[in-house]
Formats: structure tokens, sequence, C-alpha cells
């Protein structure tokens, strides 16, 4: 039985597809299942990009369509930066398999029941499945083993509004959710992204290769990084490949941070920021273990694997 057992929870999305390629790559992992929401691009999308990439990488995983919007409020997606289909609209042959039937949200309750205390979710989108399950069954955390949620901006410095991280402020009343109800979750943020950086010109050359995974990767991140190198110089970032990393190898995390993590609803320049207690000003106990640093050369090596690189 393989170390980590994955319920991977996506919204794909360039930077979810190559976290999707290192835990499929990753000798000690499984993927149980993929969740899919809405996000970086509308639920129509996100499911084909998923079944596409699975069939392309030969993952068996069932995949379970989700959430078609916010919870409450409208949001805009994020095709500006993976294009209009999410996966750089390259005109893609649509997989030949279709989605699961049950909807996303049941089928993490259903697979938490069968498996109690085995499955790690990995939350690499917004966070509106998640939160639906939690409304129907509070019970939930009690039977997952780990929790790790790419999203937040711990000091303020987001990618989309000033202070806010797109998938927390894709869907907040999700996140808040989500904070409120689970008692402890390990959170990879967009400033820890920004921290760990590759060379455009290095990446570049890990998807020249000749397994199908890395054209496949070339051709759908190709305008993502373009949009990139023009925005936010030299290096590439993929936020959901450094989550999936921590999830895999948890020892390559170099520094993290115990603290109670919050999420803002009301303010009119910080709805959707992600508030954490760095002082313990709170009477609430830590619930987040922030990640701020991990192993880069770790970090680089599954990304490798995943692209089926042979050589640095």
């Amino acid at each position: 039985m393989p170390q980590h057992r994955l319920l991977i929870d996506t919204d794909p999305g360039v930077d979810d597809a190559l976290a999707i390629l290192m835990a499929h790559a990753h000798p000690d992992a499984r993927i149980e299942a993929l969740t899919i929401a809405a996000g970086n691009v509308g639920l129509v999308h996100t499911v084909a990009n998923a079944l596409k990439l699975c069939e392309v990488a030969g993952i068996d995983a069932p995949v379970f369509a989700g959430c078609t919007t916010p919870l409450v409020h409208a949001a805009e997606d994020a095709s500006y930066v993976h294009g209009r289909d999410g996966f750089g609209d390259t005109g893609y042959t649509p997989a030949a398999r279709a989605p699961h039937d049950e909807h996303a949200a049941l089928a993490m309750l259903r697979l938490s029941r069968e498996a109690p205390g085995a499955l790690t979710f990995v939350m690499l989108g917004p966070l509106t499945n998640l939160a639906l399950a939690l409304r129907l069954d509070p019970s939930l955390p009690s039977r997952v083993k780990r929790l790790v949620i790419m999203g937040g901006a711990v000091t303020g410095r987001g990618n989309t509004r000033i202070p806010v991280e797109f998938n927390i402020g894709f869907d907040p009343e999700a996140a808040r959710i989500v904070f409120e109800a689970w008692p402890a979750f390990e959170l990879v943020d967009w400033e820890a992204t920004l921290r760990h950086g590759i060379a455009h010109d290095t990446f570049d050359a890990w998807v020249a290769g000749d397994d199908p995974r890395a054209r496949f990767y070339d051709g759908i991140s190709r305008q993502t990084r373009a949009w990139s190198a023009a925005r936010r110089g030299e290096q590439w970032h993929s936020a959901d490949g450094l989550a999936m990393a921590a999830v895999l190898e948890p020892d390559g995390v170099v520094e993290r941070h115990e603290r109670a993590a919050f999420v803002e609803l009301d303010g009119v320049l910080t709805r959707g920021a992600t508030v954490i207690d760095w002082d313990r000003r709170s009477e609430r106990a830590a619930n987040a273990t922030i990640v701020t640093h991990y192993d880069r050369a770790r970090f680089e090596t599954m990304i490798r694997a995943a692209l089926g690189v042979r050589n640095a």
C-alpha cells in the first residue's frame, strides 16, 4: 500500500496539471480520486482537462465533477492566465471517458467513510467542494489523514486583489467554512510559491523532451509561461506543484509555522484575504501549519520525474 493515498480536489489549470503529474509519478503515492471544482476556468473545462490529463498520463483514478459556482457570490476566473479552456487553448482532442455521476462533495464523504484515516485531501483549487461536504457532514475531518491546502497570501502579497490569493478569493465563504471547521491543516500559500521559482530557461529545457507528458505539458503551459515571463520576470512558478511536493515528501519542508488562520469576508479591499495571527493575539488555537520554505532540489527533482526528464 502506498504511503500517500490522495484525493486531489482541483480546477485544472496549468499548475494543477503539473501537481497531478507529480503525484502520479511518485513511487509512494496513489491518486484515489480527482474531485473537480470551477475556478481557473468553468467546470465544463476543468472536468474535461482532468479527464484529458488522466488519459495522457495513464492515470486511472475516477473523476468526479463538483460545484459549478462559488457557494454565494459569483467570481471571475483566471482564463487570462490559463487560457479560455484552462489548458492553453491548444484545441486538444477530448478524452474518451466521462466523469463519474456522483457529485464531488458526495464522493469525498463516501471515500472518507470507505477508508477512514487513510486519505490525504489535497486542495489545489477553490474550497467549494470541501465546504459543501463539510456542511453535509461536519464529522468529515475525523476521517481524513491530512488536509493540505494550496491557498492564501499569509502577509498580504496576493496574486489577484492586493492582499488576496486566487483560490481563497474565488470562494472566500467556502474557505472560511473549511478554516473554521478543520482543526488542523497544512497551508502552502502564494508567497511561498514566489520563493520557489524556476528559471524559465531551465523549465523550457525540461519540457523539451520526448516524453508524452513533457510534450503535453509544454503545449498546455506555453501560453501561461509567456504570460508569466512578461509579468513576473525570469522565473516560472507552480503554486500547486509546491503544495504537492509538501504532500509527497513532507520531510522536505525546511521551515513551517503553526498559527491561527482566518478568512476575511467583509473588507472593501480585503475580502478573500487570509489573515494569520502571527503574534498569537487571538484566542483561537493554531489551526494552520504554514509552509514557508521547501528544499528546492527535492522540489525540482519531483517536477523532472513528473515530466519524464532523464537528466538534470
